[in-house]
């Protein structure tokens, strides 16, 4: 669970479930009311959240339903508007969350399949509405050769796909580049066997 602390006209505790976990902004406020209201994760699914204080305990399972911050009353529905009123800017103010793009191969080589090429400007997209873009491109084979050309091939993959990147404009902050060569198999399999799913790129944003 991660905390941040802003001042506001009423004090109000926004809860947002966070992929598998839960992140709660803690608005300290200057005075007046307080709440805690809990929000869906990105993919639809709900976290929990516990709220301990002066006048009791309450835990709240299900998205747009809020307790008072000293746990003095049970989970009540908060209307939507409320929440964009309330909590607006700090929603606002979160950072985008990490996306990540895969990018398959054709063969041994490192021309990229179709549905592939398509993805291109979504990741450049993706990367212009970010203030500071950290990028990682990493390289993936099959297992069909060697263990050391598959970590040279998957290397210059991932260098392709950079260069390739940047020929259309990629700005970042920082940008990685590397290998991991048939080490981190996408789907498992035995040694000397094509799989198109493991002759990828993993493209990494925050």
């Amino acid at each position: 669970m991660r905390f941040s602390s802003f001042c506001a006209v009423d004090r109000k505790t926004l809860g947002r479930g966070l992929l598998a976990g839960l992140l709660a902004l803690a608005l300290s406020a200057c005075g007046g009311k307080s709440y805690v209201v809990l929000l869906e994760n990105p993919d639809g699914s709900t976290g929990k959240i516990v709220v301990k204080g002066a006048k009791g305990e309450q835990s709240v399972s299900v998205a747009g339903q809020g307790v008072p911050n000293d746990g003095s009353a049970p989970p009540a529905a908060i209307p939507q508007a409320q929440i964009e009123r309330d909590f607006g800017a700090a929603l606002a103010a979160q950072p985008k969350l990490p996306v990540r793009f895969l990018l398959y191969f054709q063969s041994a080589g490192v021309a990229l399949t179709g549905e592939s090429q398509a993805l291109l400007p979504k990741i450049l997209e993706e990367v212009s509405q970010r203030p500071a873009p950290d990028v990682s491109v990493i390289g993936h084979t099959d297992t069909v050769g060697k263990a050391e050309m598959n970590e040279a091939l998957a290397l210059k993959r991932a260098e392709a796909i950079a260069a390739l990147l940047k020929d259309k404009g990629l700005k970042v902050h920082a940008l990685s580049v590397e290998s991991h060569g048939e080490r981190n198999l996408l789907v498992a399999t035995p040694d000397e066997t094509a799989e198109p799913k493991n002759r990828r790129v993993e493209i990494s944003i925050r």
